[in-house]
């Protein structure tokens, strides 16, 4: 019985395999924004909540609104940095969007501009889905949608790491 088991399972799994590497390319569904993104940034349990806030501001104040002199209020002094352009430590990161590509503050929105998806908290991780719209490379005239994540380990108060999916530039 053990013997005959085991051929009709690995038939079953490379007939299933072949049927997804066979399958034609189908449209995909829409990443969408939240309708209200803040919404996304809260948590009924406290710490959550709190940690949320803490990348709420990170996106408003330094990424959109570029005030990188407000650093110090969201991130670590040791600020670990996973992206493979910007260096570790609050003043590599400052560094990298103030010398290396020169974004100058403009006035802190009331709400984030950036097209959210979804924010997920769990322990002193926080990651942020957004909306990413690409061109399509095989007909240029056409683009699609995915997702792109921020995540953030938040120690005391401020964010102590950062990952994403970026590559060098």
């Amino acid at each position: 019985m053990k013997h005959r088991l085991a051929p009709a399972l690995l038939a079953a799994c490379l007939s299933f395999g072949s049927l997804l590497t066979a399958a034609p390319s189908q449209a995909q569904e829409a990443v969408v924004a939240a309708p209200d993104a803040e919404a996304l940034f809260t948590s009924p349990d406290p710490q959550l909540n709190a940690n949320k806030q803490v990348v709420l501001g990170i996106i408003r104040d330094l990424l959109e609104a570029n005030h990188w002199d407000k650093a110090d209020q969201y991130l670590t002094e040791r600020y670990l940095q996973h992206n493979p352009n910007a260096a570790s430590g609050r003043d590599g990161v400052v560094a990298y969007f103030t010398q290396v590509l020169k974004r100058t503050p403009s006035p802190i929105p009331e709400k984030i501009k950036a097209p959210v998806a979804f924010v997920t908290a769990e322990g002193d991780l926080v990651t942020v889905g957004f909306v990413r719209e690409m061109k399509d490379e095989k007909d240029p005239s056409k683009s699609y949608t995915t997702t792109w994540f921020d995540t953030w380990r938040i120690k005391d108060g401020k964010a102590d790491e950062h990952w994403d999916p970026a590559t060098r530039d």
